[in-house]
C-alpha cells in the first residue's frame, strides 16, 4: 500500500514538475523585452554575454561583487547540491555511471555542506534588517523545507539506516512502469514525502530563479543601443503593419 502510495506520488510529482517548469519557462520566452536594460558595465558583443552569463551562472558574479559572506553561504550550497543531485543519481541507473560513482564518497559531506549553507543563508533572512523587511513567510518555509530535505538525507546515513538497495529497486521499477516494495523506514518515507513537496512546489515558487537567470534582459541583452535600434519582436509587427498601412 505504501509502496503503491508514494510511486504515484512520485508520478504526479514528475509530471508537476516537468509541466509547471515547462509552463513557466515558456511564458519568459515569451514575454517582450521593449527596452535595452542590461546591467552595466555589459558586454558589447554575444560572445561577451555568453560569458557574463556563464560567469553568472557557475560562480555568481554579480552576488560575490556585492557581498562577500552571502555569496560563500550561496555557493557553498549550490555546490553541495549539484554533488548531492549527482550522488543520487544511482538510484536511477543500472549499472552505475563512472562518473557518478566516482562522485558517492564526496556526498557525504557535500550533504553536510548543503544544510550548512541553507543555515546560512537563513541567518541572513532573520539576522539582516533589509532582508528580513521583504522576506515573505514563503522564503522561511522554502529554506525549512530544503534544510528538512538535506537533514532527513543525513540522518538515514548515521542515525537510522534503510534498505538502498530496496530504494534503487523502487525507482528503477518506477521508471519502467511497475512498483517494486518500498521500504517503510518513517525516516526514508518523510525524506522522500519532502522530496516530491519540493518537485511539486518548485516550478510555482521564487526557486524559478535557476531557469529564470537565463531569460533576465538585465543579464541576456548586449550593450549596443547606440549601435543597433533595439525593437521587440510585438514593437517590430506594429512598426511593420504601420508601415504597410502608410
Amino acid at each position: 500500500m505504501v509502496s503503491t502510495i508514494y510511486a504515484m506520488l512520485f508520478y504526479l510529482a514528475v509530471l508537476v514538475f516537468a509541466g509547471g517548469l515547462a509552463m513557466r519557462i515558456r511564458q519568459y520566452w515569451r514575454t517582450p523585452a521593449p527596452l535595452k536594460i542590461p546591467t552595466t558595465p555589459a558586454p558589447t558583443t554575444k560572445t561577451g554575454v555568453w560569458m557574463r552569463m556563464a560567469r553568472e551562472v557557475l560562480v555568481f558574479e554579480s552576488l560575490f561583487k556585492s557581498n562577500k559572506w552571502i555569496w560563500a553561504f550561496g555557493i557553498l550550497f549550490h555546490a553541495a547540491l549539484a554533488v548531492v543531485i549527482l550522488r543520487h543519481f544511482r538510484y536511477f541507473q543500472q549499472p552505475v555511471w563512472t562518473v557518478i560513482a566516482l562522485v558517492q564518497p564526496f556526498g557525504v559531506y557535500a550533504g553536510f555542506a548543503m544544510v550548512a549553507g541553507l543555515l546560512g543563508l537563513w541567518a541572513r533572512r532573520i539576522f539582516v534588517p533589509r532582508i528580513r523587511y521583504i522576506s515573505a513567510p514563503s522564503d522561511h518555509l522554502m529554506l525549512l523545507l530544503l534544510i528538512a530535505i538535506g537533514a532527513s538525507g543525513l540522518m538515514m546515513k548515521f542515525v537510522s539506516h534503510t534498505d538502498i538497495v530496496s530504494v534503487k529497486m523502487f525507482f528503477l521499477g518506477l521508471m519502467r512502469f511497475t512498483i517494486e516494495p518500498l521500504p517503510s523506514d518513517p525516516l526514508l518515507l518523510t525524506h522522500l514525502g519532502l522530496v516530491a513537496l519540493l518537485m511539486i512546489i518548485f516550478p510555482f515558487s521564487k526557486l524559478l530563479h535557476a531557469p529564470g537567470v537565463f531569460f533576465s534582459p538585465t543579464r541576456n541583452q548586449v550593450d549596443n543601443p547606440r549601435e543597433f535600434r533595439h525593437l521587440a519582436a510585438w514593437a517590430a509587427r506594429l512598426e511593420t503593419g504601420a508601415a504597410k498601412k502608410n
